[in-house]
């Protein structure tokens, strides 16, 4: 049996809500993409991670469907988890931080997978928003309050993997961070927090808080 830990990335104030990360300590007992890619199809989490080095920080990052170089709340969850300066991903080094009760990642807007940043005049609008047909990765968003930066966001990966609708997306909220130019409080999901801050040469700081919920039987 594969050891794996369970995180909730993202997590609202009281600990609550917060997208679940399977992630996998130990990789070298699944070394082959394949392998890794179906058990990360047969845990279901909208993303697994391997840690390869869990010194160096070295990681592969897997939907239940395929392989991503870069994904922001497996990338906070596993800093997290690892307490890590930095993490290697297929995409680049990710700087890491920890301030108090949240888990910072710093990372590029370009390594993050193309994402449909979709507008609406009212939260309201993005609460009613319905699942949108397969095939279009969609990030809603809308102001709750636009001079305090805060955000109102729901994302659709259009996947057909069972995965109708992510709680917590750290690589879209960067994505909207590099397109607005400022600092965001997003709320996603049911009631995930996370926030962002754009940093010098084009970088983007993404946090959030971390939960354990499940350790590996020893």
């Amino acid at each position: 049996m594969t050891d794996y830990d369970v995180l909730r990335v993202f997590c609202a104030p009281n600990g609550g809500y917060g997208n679940e990360l399977g992630v996998v300590r130990d990789g070298s007992v699944l070394p082959e993409r394949d392998a890794r890619q179906e058990f990360a199809a047969k845990l279901g989490f909208s993303e697994t991670v391997f840690v390869d080095d869990p010194e160096r920080g070295v990681i592969d990052i897997y939907t239940p469907t395929l392989r991503l170089p870069f994904a922001g709340h497996p990338c906070v969850g596993t800093a997290w988890l690892l307490d890590v300066p930095e993490l290697v991903t297929a995409a680049g080094v990710v700087g890491a931080r920890l301030d108090g009760e949240f888990s910072w990642i710093e990372a590029r807007p370009e390594w993050a997978p193309p994402r449909t940043l979709r507008q609406y005049p009212t939260a309201a609008e993005v609460d009613a928003l319905p699942v949108p047909p397969q095939g279009e990765w969609v990030y809603a968003w809308a102001w709750e309050d636009e001079a305090a930066g805060r955000v109102r966001a729901r994302a659709f990966p259009g996947r057909d993997d069972g995965i109708d609708e992510d709680e917590a997306t750290g690589a879209a909220a960067l994505l909207l961070t590099d397109r607005l130019g400022r600092a965001l409080n997003i709320r996603q999901g049911k009631g995930s927090q996370l926030l962002t801050a754009p940093q010098p040469e084009g970088w983007v700081e993404v946090g959030g808080r971390v939960v354990l919920e499940r350790r590996p039987e020893r």
